[in-house]
């Protein structure tokens, strides 16, 4: 188990080493630059401009030169917060994103796994319809609708809640339910239909005609093995969330980094938007090695060598 999650941790770096040079070569391939804006500078100041941030510089070496600065540390300035290098932006804004990410995975897992359990114990009758259809409405809405349809709500009609800002708990709430409602739905459905293949297995109803109680059935057999496909989908879920959702951020006025990475992409920020995709695709690299890993301790029979 050692040596294979040590080959899986090693594979992260060619792959953060792929991810980086193509959306590298690909950002600056993409028409215009960090000096576009309504009011056209001058040729002689982008001129100036490029070459202090060595943008004058063929691509290959501006790659070299930002891998030796991201291998030390150093994230690169940033062309549109001029007095913030991305190292202060990310700094200030991470661990807000990853604390609202993970109330939300917490959320999206505590109610969306026992949504899916009680659907499929309850198939084709009342408790499958009423958590089939919550399900449809949390796929079909939009994020923004449902932060908005909250703060109308909680915020505005009751006073609950406030509308934004993230000084204490009672700023959390809003934001955690809105960011949660996607993948509550999504975990729901893969749980549903994980446990409705399972209920068919062999072994399910060799236990039942030796008379094993239902809830024993359920909790011991049904569910163990039901989580599986499951949990397939937790580590890109977590990972998504723990990186930030610009809207939620925007809609509640959070202090994250999720706006950045949208910012970034229309301002050109090269070395915003390289931070912002780096942390992305570390996430969901390490996250998928979480889920490889988990995988041995929910069913015996899988080992790795």
């Amino acid at each position: 188990m050692i040596s294979y999650i040590t080959r899986r941790v090693l594979w992260i770096i060619p792959v953060l080493f792929a991810v980086s040079v193509i959306t590298f070569f690909l950002m600056h391939a993409v028409p215009g630059g960090p000096w576009d804006s309504e009011k056209r500078l001058p040729v002689a100041v982008q001129t100036r401009l490029n070459a202090q941030y060595g943008l004058d510089k063929p691509v290959y070496e501006q790659y070299i030169q930002w891998a030796g600065g991201f291998l030390q540390g150093d994230l690169g300035p940033s062309y549109r917060f001029k007095d913030r290098t991305v190292n202060d932006i990310v700094a200030d804004g991470i661990w807000t994103t990853v604390q609202l990410g993970i109330m939300a995975f917490l959320l999206s897992v505590v109610v969306g796994i026992p949504l899916g359990i009680f659907a499929a114990l309850g198939h084709n009758r009342a408790p499958d319809y009423i958590a089939t259809s919550i399900s449809i409405v949390g796929i079909a809405t939009p994020v923004f609708v449902i932060a908005i349809m909250l703060i109308v709500f909680f915020s505005v009609q009751l006073g609950w809640f406030p509308t934004g800002g993230w000084k204490g708990p009672q700023y959390w709430v809003l934001p955690t339910i809105a960011l949660a409602g996607f993948p509550i739905a999504i975990i729901a459905r893969y749980t549903r239909a994980s446990m409705l293949e399972v209920t068919r297995k062999d072994y399910i109803r060799t236990a039942q005609s030796k008379g094993v109680r239902d809830q024993a059935v359920v909790s011991r057999h049904m569910i163990r093995n039901a989580l599986i496909p499951v949990v397939t989908i937790l580590g890109p879920t977590l990972a998504f969330l723990v990186t930030g959702s610009f809207i939620i951020e925007r809609i509640f006025g959070i202090p994250g980094i999720g706006q950045f990475y949208i910012t970034s992409i229309a301002t050109r920020d090269y070395s915003l938007l390289m931070a912002m995709t780096m942390l992305y695709a570390f996430a969901v690299a390490f996250l998928n090695v979480v889920v490889d890993v988990l995988y041995a301790y929910i069913d015996p029979r899988i080992r790795y060598s």
